[in-house]
């Protein structure tokens, strides 16, 4: 571990750890519906993870970006101040914990600002430590999907050799040009020390803000087929169920909004049969039965 590393990396404790899997999520670009970090959040919880290791915050972050108060107010850490005395000040955090029932790391943080390439040693020295040689990022992205449907998973790899194996679990591979985001710098860097990384980003109905369970749900769903993770899902379900009927009543009160939806859901649907259903629609034309 380089002199930069060990300044940044605190480790707390360590384990004995057999055959480990990294699971990351940030705040910042890809965290739609809060289900980046809300997905690895839940699962902490839920496996009553341990704080194994953190990121020191100096140097990763900009608190002063000039422009106006409403630019600057997304950077700059939180406070509170009661009766004259400061009574919270929260930099950012970027935590690793572990469970040990699913030999599962799990990270979460707020993507740095700056210093990309120190930020992805760190990552990679944790993993280098505990011989993880799998790491995989859990994302979302606002779109044109209905909260009634699942939205599509799109999949990144940091090489192709591991194109197959994620092609047999149904993911679409990405296609996109654009700035890049530090899980796309993150992938490079992995692929130069051999560890496998795979970018999973979920599309999430772009008119809800704020937490959305129903794609955490469905992001989680993805990483228990994939690892094999022991967790019952079952009370985020429950959730997911309420804060649909709940929606679904707040819509009903708003007929343009309603009709926007139908509409989305129409073409959605539309959509999905072309791309999954292509050879079984055309069979079905032939045979007179039309499906739009």
């Amino acid at each position: 571990m380089n002199y930069m590393v060990r300044n940044k990396l605190h480790i707390f404790r360590k384990h004995d750890i057999t055959s480990p899997r990294l699971v990351i999520g940030f705040s910042g670009w890809m965290n739609s519906g809060d289900v980046s970090i809300g997905s690895i959040e839940w699962l902490i919880d839920k496996f009553g993870a341990t704080r194994t290791a953190a990121i020191a915050a100096d140097g990763f972050y900009i608190y002063n970006l000039p422009g106006t108060m409403e630019t600057a107010e997304e950077f700059r850490p939180y406070s509170r101040i009661d009766d004259g005395i400061v009574s919270a000040y929260e930099e950012p955090e970027n935590l690793f914990y572990y469970d040990k029932v699913n030999h599962l790391m799990l990270f979460v943080g707020k993507e740095p600002n700056v210093n990309w390439d120190e930020f992805a040693e760190c990552i990679i020295a944790v993993c280098k430590d505990y011989s993880i040689c799998e790491i995989y990022f859990v994302g979302s992205v606002g779109g044109l999907v209905p909260h009634t449907r699942q939205g599509k998973i799109v999949c990144s790899l940091s090489d192709i050799r591991y194109r197959d194996e994620f092609a047999e679990h149904g993911f679409k591979f990405t296609n996109y040009s654009g700035p890049a985001s530090f899980i796309t710098h993150l992938l490079v860097r992995c692929a130069k020390h051999d560890i496998m990384m795979a970018c999973l980003v979920l599309t999430t109905p772009a008119y809800i803000h704020g937490d959305n369970p129903k794609c955490m749900e469905a992001a989680i769903l993805n990483l228990k087929n994939i690892l094999g993770l022991k967790v019952n899902l079952s009370k985020l379900r429950n959730l997911s169920d309420e804060f649909e009927k709940k929606l679904n009543d707040v819509i009903s009160e708003m007929p343009e909004l309603a009709e926007s939806i139908e509409k989305l859901e129409e073409d959605f649907d539309k959509e999905l049969i072309n791309e999954e259903m292509g050879d079984l629609k055309a069979w079905l034309e032939e045979k007179g039965v039309r499906l739009d």
